[in-house]
């Protein structure tokens, strides 16, 4: 059967492998799909031993989302601009880089939790490779305006750079994490300070009556992320954190692999219900 794989540091938390496990019996597939830890400095050598054994197809996640992006043989547009590869597929010998996360991302608000983008006031926390991977993609729904906060606003100012050069439509602008002012409509957190329990990243008047979301996602039914946590508490109108997120860029890394796409809402209810992910 053909062989998939999620690579990260750490991994053993991933759920990539029962959701594509799912797809698979879902859509009629068959393949395995495992966890494929790597050291911090060992993506390179991880990956080239994947491959060189006959393995189709890598889900990247951190640190290696960067690195994935300088390996690949050829990336497609998104994962170029964004400078950061969530998947990847074998094909003739070449290892072809893809990034989905924003598709999984606008797919999920859209779909799943109803959060209209189009013009709204939006906020996005973190400027590293998570937002890069999303941020474009939210700005194809239009906000009316996007501020990008960051603890090193040098990096912020070159991520907003770009965007301006490519899209003069929407106001953009950037600032530090503890200068944000005003309100928003949405504020997406796409920073890893949930990893160390860090909820309380910005101003309370920042989420207070906003749709916060939280690409992180919490793997217990009934436990939010920090971030959401901290949100609902201090005033934010509606939380939800990445899980269907999580499931749709996967739904279309496994159409990359595949040429089927699966439906998502039933292996999102299944992650839910079997206590495997959720707010």
């Amino acid at each position: 059967m053909d062989r998939y794989a999620v690579i990260g540091h750490p991994v053993e938390h991933s759920l990539s492998p029962k959701i594509h496990r799912l797809f698979a019996r879902q859509t009629n597939q068959a393949l395995t799909y495992e966890k494929l830890p790597a050291p911090e400095d060992g993506f390179v050598t991880v990956a080239e031993e994947f491959f060189a054994a006959g393995g189709r197809g890598l889900n990247v996640t951190a640190p290696f989302k960067s690195v994935a992006a300088r390996w690949v043989d050829e990336s497609d547009e998104v994962a170029s601009a964004a400078g950061a590869v969530n998947t990847i597929a074998a094909s003739s010998g070449r290892c072809l880089g893809y990034n989905t996360d924003g598709v999984g991302l606008t797919t999920d608000l859209r779909e799943n939790v109803g959060c209209p983008i189009e013009g709204k006031a939006l906020l996005i926390l973190g400027a590293g490779g998570a937002v890069k991977g999303i941020i474009r993609s939210l700005l194809a729904l239009q906000p009316r305006s996007l501020t990008l906060a960051n603890r090193t606003v040098e990096n912020a100012h070159a991520l907003i750079d770009e965007l301006r050069s490519a899209d003069s439509s929407v106001e953009i602008e950037c600032c530090a994490l503890g200068a944000t002012s005003g309100a928003f409509d949405v504020v997406v957190n796409g920073t890893s300070a949930g990893l160390a329990g860090e909820g309380a990243l910005v101003a309370e008047s920042a989420v207070q009556g906003a749709f916060c979301y939280d690409l992180l996602y919490s793997v217990q039914v009934g436990v939010q992320t920090p971030f959401c946590a901290w949100a609902a508490g201090v005033g934010a109108a509606k939380v939800s954190d990445g899980l269907g997120m999580l499931v749709e860029q996967a739904a279309e890394a496994f159409r990359i692999w595949r040429a089927v796409r699966p439906a998502t809402a039933p292996v999102i209810a299944e992650l839910i219900g079997d206590g495997s992910g959720g707010e």
